[in-house]
């Protein structure tokens, strides 16, 4: 799988865990920064992260602010990006397989390395549920997204 990464400032603690796991797991990665500690705005690599998933250059994203919640709000104003603030296991699975989120988002300043390997390992390994009623909510998001929400 073909998986778009971006890190700000605050996210780049996790930087080298999550790459490898990404790596580790056989993924192909799209780099869109940042790789130091100095500051950057996190809306930049949202956007660039949110677009790739979007547009279908990328399956899946990866974003790590200080606490996810910035790039979360930035990588979801992409239409087309479902991005999903992550901080444990089943939360990460039931993104993946009840909400289809194409992006991950962690905190890099409240989220540990080791757990964070954990969270994004279940969230990559997670698998769409076809159920109907899954597929109904799915719809009525997209409804929402593009204006035609109830």
């Amino acid at each position: 799988m073909k998986v778009a990464i971006g890190f700000d400032h605050g996210g780049v603690t996790l930087r080298d865990a999550l790459i490898e796991v990404l790596t580790g797991l056989g993924h192909e990665i799209v780099d869109f920064g940042t790789t130091g500690p100095g500051a950057v705005d996190y809306p930049d690599y949202a956007t660039r992260v949110g677009e790739a998933v979007a547009s279908g250059q990328c399956e899946r994203g990866v974003l790590v602010c200080g606490t996810g919640i910035g790039m979360s709000i930035a990588a979801n104003k992409v239409p087309g990006c479902y991005a999903a603030l992550l901080s444990n296991c089943f939360s990460a699975r039931m993104a993946a397989e009840h909400n289809v989120a194409n992006v991950a988002c962690l905190g890099g300043r409240v989220t540990g390395s080791e757990l964070a390997k954990a969270i994004l390992q279940a969230y990559l390994q997670a698998q769409p549920d076809r159920a109907d009623h899954h597929q109904r909510r799915r719809d009525k998001v997209c409804q929402i997204e593009k204006g035609n929400g109830q």
